[in-house]
């Protein structure tokens, strides 16, 4: 909307440059759309694997073993837990939502993970712990 309609005309007239611009863009849809083959490309575009470091398209198989099982273990998990009395279609998106995320799981990541839990839980050792401290041998002069 470049020129501020000021009368009946102008808006006559933007109402039918906007008339004509939906029917461009309802023509460039339908042409994405007007065959099998070109509404399978549209569906599968949505799901094309991310970009490799290379700069290529990366694979099933580039990802390391802990990211390979996460493509199964965490819709499975997610399924049989949180979502277990939900329906068909939504356990279906769950899948195909986890399949996705699986590719943000690394094994360094779930080292750095496990690091950080096994130290909340480590005990601490006596010289730690502040009572436990050897205490400074007093000094002769007070």
């Amino acid at each position: 909307m470049d020129l501020p309609i000021k009368n009946i005309e102008d808006l006559r007239s933007e109402i039918a440059r906007l008339k004509s611009v939906e029917r461009e863009q309802s023509v460039a849809i339908a042409g994405r759309f007007n065959s099998p083959m070109a509404l399978f490309s549209t569906i599968m575009s949505l799901f094309r694997s991310p970009a490799s470091a290379e700069g290529g398209k990366s694979s099933f198989f580039d990802q390391d073993i802990v990211g390979l099982l996460s493509r199964f273990i965490l819709p499975f998990a997610l399924n049989k837990t949180i979502f277990r009395n939900s329906n068909f279609i939504i356990k279906t998106l769950v899948s195909i939502v986890s399949q996705k995320l699986s590719h943000f799981i690394t094994e360094d990541g779930v080292v750095n993970l496990w690091e950080k839990v096994t130290s909340l839980f480590k005990s601490k050792t006596p010289e730690e712990t502040p009572e436990h401290r050897a205490i400074p041998p007093l000094s002769e002069t007070y």
